[in-house]
């Protein structure tokens, strides 16, 4: 091999290094870029759900955000913002399994509790009532989907 054809083949591979170190470098800022969307997701969802918990624990704060003239009684407060609770977790759970932070079978075992919690006629009443329901469009089509189901 000549002095020329050895240089060659150096450059080639150093030049191969560096093009895997960048696509490596690409693919893992991708995956990071993916992961924190994830965590801003997971974390608009909990103060969400601190906000219901807060109904919970004293039902005279739904009044905020009933509307003017809607009389609901205090159970069914409790009742809605508990399923509405139970819901964000599921939420997050159906994001985090989108975008790749949460295994299939994992994924599978909360599908199966919230198909046995939307059988629940509290529950399904809640589904109808559109206060309060912040969702992303996506997991409402997917959990329309499901109530269709059950």
């Amino acid at each position: 091999m000549s002095d020329s054809a050895f240089h060659l083949f150096v450059q080639t591979v150093s030049l191969l290094g560096v093009a895997g170190g960048l696509v490596y470098t690409g693919v893992q800022l991708h995956n990071w870029r993916n992961a924190q969307y994830v965590t801003n997701f997971t974390k608009l969802v909990e103060l969400q759900m601190q906000l219901r918990k807060m109904v919970v624990d004293d039902p005279t704060l739904a009044a905020a955000s009933l509307g003017p003239g809607i009389e609901v009684s205090s159970e069914e407060i409790r009742g809605d913002f508990y399923n509405l609770m139970q819901v964000s977790l599921f939420e997050i759970a159906w994001f985090s399994h989108r975008h790749g932070q949460l295994t299939e079978d994992y994924f599978k075992t909360w599908t199966v509790y919230m198909r046995t919690v939307a059988e629940r006629p509290a529950f399904r009443e809640m589904w109808k009532i559109d206060r309060t329901k912040i969702l992303h469009e996506r997991f409402r089509d997917y959990m329309d989907t499901v109530l269709r189901q059950v």
